[in-house]
């Protein structure tokens, strides 16, 4: 009864972000988030950030950056998406000639959304890996994060709770590395403290 309640909801909620809320302006603006080429540039700078800003800590930075979006991107494509075997909208049959549909179907399956679990993902991951390396709050990762998700519904290619299945997904990879990222600068912290103790003591 709470599962049928929930995907009406969630149909609902689709129709209304995909349909009753567009309005044609914004269409390629939606498409143009949702497409990974554009923050090609907001790579680019976080890649020269990182370099300059936490020098130290760049590789493990850049490594687990990586990590985060490769185990995200495997575990919500290739394990969760097929067991699951929610249904894209477009391949809804509840839905017929209710979806726009503006960049085609896809693949077949629905949840979670890889573009959700891949960008909350980096949003954990880099949110405490720059409050650990920096002592700032990144907080527009969440902001940039969820327009993503959002433009996903958008579009017509994802539910929205797709959307909260991958950002859930995304967000707890993204505190497993980021742990990661927190031991390994722990413990270069404190070789480098105890270099610098052995050379007063010398």
């Amino acid at each position: 009864m709470l599962q049928q309640w929930l995907e009406s909801l969630d149909r609902q909620l689709f129709v209304a972000i995909n349909s009753t809320w567009s309005v044609s302006w914004l269409d390629q603006f939606m498409m143009l988030l949702r497409n990974a080429v554009t923050w090609a540039p907001l790579y680019l700078v976080l890649l020269i950030w990182s370099f300059i800003k936490i020098k130290p800590w760049f590789w493990w930075f850049l490594a687990l950056t990586v990590l985060t979006f490769g185990i995200a991107d495997f575990t919500s494509s290739s394990l969760i998406k097929p067991w699951v075997g929610r249904l894209r909208p477009c391949y809804d049959l509840d839905l017929q000639g209710m979806v726009r549909s503006l960049v085609g179907c896809g693949g077949q399956y629905s949840f979670p959304s890889s573009h959700a679990a891949n960008h909350f993902g980096l949003a954990m991951f880099w949110y405490r890996a720059v409050l650990l390396a920096t002592g700032k709050r990144w907080s527009w990762v969440w902001i940039w994060a969820f327009v993503i998700g959002y433009a996903q519904v958008y579009v017509g290619k994802h539910f929205p709770l797709d959307i909260a299945g991958g950002a859930i997904l995304g967000m707890a990879i993204g505190w497993l590395t980021s742990g990661l990222f927190n031991y390994f600068c722990t413990r270069k912290f404190k070789r480098r403290e105890s270099s610098k103790v052995s050379a007063a003591l010398s």
